[in-house]
């Protein structure tokens, strides 16, 4: 029987056969389609002709198309719906992917077509993404050791399969660590808990067969009891259980992991000439260098600790008035935050989530698409790798221009957090190529009978990936290599955090956020209420991000530490870490730059494109209005149809004028009031 994965694909809009896939095929397709790219990549170096754009870079675009394909589906499944078997390959395949890529990227012949098509480039009659594309191929050429002697090439390709592998057992420990816990509760347990909290805990136990209520370790269920629970021997329990995932005295610990992914990303850069990994890393993002990533991280990090500060001292009068002689710890803040909110501004995290039902917010999302930029989504009825997976068609005036796969409920085989991916790409090298694009949340699914509850932040997720997704939609290049969100990694998070302030416009809120019992839309005072209470626990929220970002940046700046935990607190103290808070992500669950090196030493990324955001939601707000036609139009035109085809840096000086500054940041943060700010 022909396997699936590589045969063509001939249904409607070209959506993988998933039913008919069977974990078995992943291996042979891999295997084949690795062997046919290598055929590929061997005939254009071997082409006699001198090289020209289209036999070398479009011949190169297209060599590993079947490679792509399988590859996307395969690493889909592995993040959204994974298993066993599934992991068991990952681990077989990681190396090899990294090998193929090592040999490819080293291979002496290609580097000279490249290096030459390189030097010739402003002689060329090249378009202007072509010749952007040809720039980023030399650029990824040099970086991955293309001009190393060839004993170090060797070690190169070495390093870089086994940072591979230990990605993918850093993930996989991760994922084990998150499934393998739970903690039963009584019903004696519950005091504080709102419904919907309760209504998972109950479903937890249901689904593995046992009575009672039980919390697992899903950021859903861990967020929202550490919220609300009155038991503070329990969120002690639950909170120490979080933070330890990756650091368990078990196999799935991640320290070793650590260590030699460090030592290994040290080697890497020595050998490219580097002085260590970050200055390696950052020399193709935005920021180009630590020291600029420095300034912006230190300059938000001084009035964001001021603010936490003085919030403890708030919270800490809270926790005694319930008559508790110890100081405040970090599995106590967000419970006398709550307290703080509901006491200084008459809200709750409950009565909020009353009003945003996932359905509704996916709909909001769409709203804003809709008026933005024109589109239009229709539901299909489509057999996909999970029955809590959906899809929709995405058109323009009638003209397909994408599909978009919402997977939102969190599950076992499911990893923590949420992103977005493709199974696609949008292109136009064989024809107009149009993207799928998957967008992957970790929301407490509910019973058949009842509604899905998100809290703000939970909203937030959705609107913040769905703004990458619409990157990959509305892509409108010709070349894969730059479709979509293939931009610096300090760009990326720009559509995304820019798409969030959507979320929070009265005009959406009124019109989706319906509350769940009774039908009626949210109130304006409610909203008011909202407005004001936004960033009543931002001193905490941008502490805990900040000192993640920092940790990873002097990790990859610095020697190889002994013991990671031992420098990780090394550097808290060096900053002068509020106590009370931890790191968002220590770094034995810090997947972002240890499951693979696309966040490592560039974690400060979301901070940098928030810098962006602040000032690029402003131009719509110096129009007075959040979906101004010509403002839009500059966004799509400018950034989001552009992928990578053009420079960060100038995209967004076509977009506004010219790059921004820390202060709109500071401002939408409301820390401006707690440091001076020049």
């Amino acid at each position: 029987m022909e396997n699936p994965l590589l045969a063509p694909w001939s249904n409607k809009f070209g959506i993988p056969p998933f039913l008919q896939i069977e974990d078995a095929h992943f291996e042979e397709a891999f295997n084949l389609s690795i062997a046919k790219a290598k055929n590929n990549y061997d005939a254009i170096a071997e082409n006699e002709n001198a090289p020209t754009f289209n036999n070398t870079i479009t011949e190169m675009e297209k060599a590993d198309e079947a490679l792509s394909k399988v590859s996307h589906v395969f690493f889909n499944l592995v993040g959204a719906d994974s298993n066993i078997k599934r992991q068991e390959i990952q681990l077989k395949i990681a190396p090899k992917l990294a090998r193929f890529n090592s040999e490819i990227l080293t291979n002496p012949k290609l580097w000279t077509r490249i290096k030459k098509l390189n030097e010739d480039v402003e002689n060329s009659n090249c378009t202007t993404e072509q010749k952007r594309v040809i720039f980023l191929y030399y650029q990824i050429f040099v970086r991955a050791g293309a001009e190393l002697k060839e004993t170090n090439k060797r070690r190169y390709q070495s390093i870089m399969s086994q940072l591979a592998t230990l990605g993918t057992e850093f993930s996989q420990n991760l994922l084990a660590d998150e499934s393998s816990w739970c903690l039963a509760l009584s019903s004696s347990e519950l005091d504080g808990l709102p419904d919907f909290l309760i209504d998972t805990l109950k479903k937890n136990a249901e689904e593995r067969g046992i009575d009672g209520y039980l919390i697992i370790l899903n950021r859903t269920t861990v967020i929202p009891f550490l919220q609300f629970s009155k038991h503070r021997h329990l969120r002690k329990k639950v909170y120490l259980a979080w933070i330890s995932r990756g650091n368990n005295n078990s196999k799935t610990n991640n320290l070793e992991i650590i260590s030699k992914t460090l030592t290994l990303r040290n080697e890497r850069s020595s050998l490219l000439g580097y002085d260590n990994f970050s200055h390696f890393k950052l020399e193709t993002e935005m920021a180009q260098n630590s020291k600029n990533v420095k300034d912006l991280l230190m300059s938000v990090w001084e009035p964001a600790k001021r603010r936490a500060k003085s919030d403890k001292l708030e919270l800490q009068k809270l926790l005694s008035k319930d008559a508790i002689k110890d100081e405040l710890r970090a599995w106590d803040w967000r419970y006398y935050a709550e307290k703080r909110r509901i006491q200084n501004y008459s809200i709750n995290e409950v009565e909020i989530k009353s009003y945003l039902q996932l359905n509704k917010m996916i709909e909001a999302a769409f709203y804003c698409a809709t008026k933005l930029f024109n589109l239009d989504f229709k539901l299909l009825n489509s057999n996909l790798y999970h029955q809590d997976a959906q899809i929709w068609e995405v058109t323009r005036n009638g003209e397909h221009l994408a599909l978009f796969i919402g997977d939102y409920y969190a599950r076992s085989s499911k990893r923590s957090g949420a992103w977005c991916s493709a199974l696609r790409s949008q292109s136009k090298l064989n024809g107009n190529v149009r993207p799928i694009v998957v967008n992957v949340c970790n929301f407490s699914k509910p019973d058949n009978d009842k509604e899905c509850l998100l809290s703000f932040d939970e909203a937030s997720t959705l609107f913040h990936e769905f703004g990458h997704a619409l990157h990959s939609i509305l892509s409108n290049v010709s070349y894969p290599l730059v479709s979509g969100t293939s931009v610096a990694r300090d760009f990326v998070e720009l559509p995304s955090q820019l798409f969030e302030h959507w979320l929070e416009v009265p005009e959406v809120l009124e019109k989706y956020a319906i509350h769940y019992k009774t039908g009626k839309p949210i109130s304006k005072h409610l909203l008011e209420k909202l407005k004001k209470a936004k960033n009543i626990d931002q001193g905490f929220s941008t502490v805990e991000y900040l000192s993640s970002a920092i940790v990873d940046l002097f990790l990859h700046e610095g020697p190889v530490p002994k013991d990671p935990i031992l420098r990780q607190n090394e550097i808290l103290r060096s900053i002068d870490m509020p106590t009370s808070i931890d790191m968002r992500h220590s770094i034995t669950q810090f997947a972002h730059i240890f499951s693979g090196d696309g966040y490592s030493s560039g974690y400060y990324s979301y901070m940098w494109s928030e810098v962006m955001d602040a000032d690029a939601f402003k131009a719509f707000e110096e129009k007075n209005n959040p979906f101004d036609k010509e403002t839009a139009k500059a966004l799509h035109d400018c950034i989001l149809s552009k992928g990578g085809s053009i420079a960060p840096e100038q995209a967004y000086i076509n977009f506004r004028g010219k790059l921004p500054n820390v202060k709109a940041l500071l401002e939408q943060r409301g820390l401006s009031t707690a440091g001076n700010i020049t």
